[in-house]
């Protein structure tokens, strides 16, 4: 489990591919890896992955079939710059919302607008998961924890303090740029627990 606060950006530092799999080499930036050991789970941009090998400001893990068709880990290069986040551990605070690392699917860069100091982003999401995003809940894009502020069918828009878009790699966005997409999972369990009582 994550919050959807970024500790750290770090960098790709190489894709190899494993029959069908891929090992993501990350280079961890400022991330502090002296309390993670192998085994241990690390969200980059949004996608919790398993330390398979660890190694001075760097890991490795192994990522399946079904996180590289879920998410768009496997269309980084070397030199991409990705969010990076240690899995919650009881008794720190919860900044941001109960984050998974399950990324649901990839949203789009529509627009990117500057609105004083801040930017406001709006996002396109598949169809299937714009029902799950709410006015002033919570979305989970390229693992950061998002307010959302608006919500027009599948098109969701956000406001991006200066702070977030200094420590993360959401400065960076323009339109037409994939991201990793999670849904705030408490709509899913209300989801369910409507469907049981129906």
């Amino acid at each position: 489990m994550f919050t959807g606060i970024v500790q750290a950006v770090g960098r790709v530092g190489g894709l190899e591919p494993r029959g069908g799999d891929v090992e993501l080499v990350i280079e961890t930036g400022g991330l502090d890896l002296d309390r993670c050991k192998v085994g241990d789970s690390i969200a980059v941009s949004g996608a919790c992955l398993t330390a398979t090998r660890l190694a001075p400001g760097a890991f490795a893990a192994d990522v399946s079939r079904e996180t590289l068709d879920k998410t768009i880990l496997g269309g980084l290069a070397p030199g991409h710059p990705v969010n990076l986040e240690l899995a919650l551990r009881a008794g720190e605070p919860l900044g941001g919302h109960y984050v998974t690392g399950h990324v649901d699917g990839v949203a789009e860069v529509v627009d990117v607008r500057g609105d004083a100091r801040s930017c406001r982003v709006r996002f396109r999401v598949p169809e299937p998961l714009a029902r799950y995003v709410a006015p002033k809940g919570s979305a989970t894009v390229d693992g950061v924890s998002l307010t959302v502020n608006e919500v027009e069918g599948c098109i969701f828009g956000v406001n991006l303090i200066p702070h977030t878009l200094e420590v993360t790699t959401l400065g960076t966005l323009v339109p037409g740029r994939r991201v990793n997409f999670e849904v705030d999972i408490i709509a899913r369990y209300v989801e369910r627990l409507l469907g049981a009582t129906t």
